[in-house]
């Protein structure tokens, strides 16, 4: 038979565990809910890729940036495509005979006329006369195909003073080449002439 001064300790102890009990529960206040781990790392790892694909999308566009500047500073070649045809120019006009020329041919004949006598023998009158004229345009003729031939030249040899790697257009170094040929030509066409090798003056006697 349980009397009452049992029953007291009975109810005490039981008063203790359920203390103890409600004191090892976790007591999480409302609105501090820790969210898990794993949507926290899921979270971080989303911003890190964001990040890396801003910091590529940078880098490309850098990139992409400095090609076109580099592609920019590039010589494109306009310059030796013009030299090259200004050269084929030149050696032509040596050749088939200038303005230039003709004016200086007239010039030096009309000298040779004003300086010749009526008395004064055939030979000189057609060396005054016609010699020094001729001699006049083969010069002028000479100047033409020496300029061609310099530019034609030097449009070959430009490469190897611009950027390294960087190669001619084919259309440029043919047209140079020709030039250069024409030059040639028309040079030695003209020492020729003003040495009376071909085409020399008569003979008078």
């Amino acid at each position: 038979m349980t009397t009452k001064t049992d029953a007291q300790p009975d109810a005490a102890e039981r008063k203790e565990n359920e203390e103890a009990v409600e004191a090892s529960e976790p007591t999480d206040a409302p609105g501090t809910a820790e969210q898990p781990t794993g949507t926290k790392n899921e979270a971080i790892a989303a911003e890190d890729g964001v990040d890396d694909d801003a910091a590529d999308d940078d880098a490309a566009y850098e990139e992409l940036l400095a090609k076109e500047e580099a592609a920019a500073a590039r010589p494109t070649g306009t310059g030796q495509g013009a030299g090259a045809i200004v050269s084929v120019a030149l050696g032509i006009v040596a050749l088939s005979g200038s303005w230039l020329g003709t004016v200086a041919s007239a010039r030096e004949s009309l000298i040779g006329q004003l300086n010749t006598t009526q008395t004064a023998s055939v030979a000189t009158q057609v060396s005054e006369v016609y010699g020094d004229s001729w001699h006049a345009a083969a010069l002028v003729g000479g100047i033409f195909s020496l300029i061609a031939l310099i530019v034609g030249a030097v449009v070959l040899v430009r490469p190897a003073f611009g950027v390294p790697g960087k190669a001619q257009a084919v259309w440029i170094k043919s047209t140079a080449w020709a030039g250069v040929s024409l030059g040639v030509l028309g040079l030695l066409l003209a020492v020729a002439k003003y040495s009376d090798l071909l085409l020399g003056l008569p003979k008078t006697s």
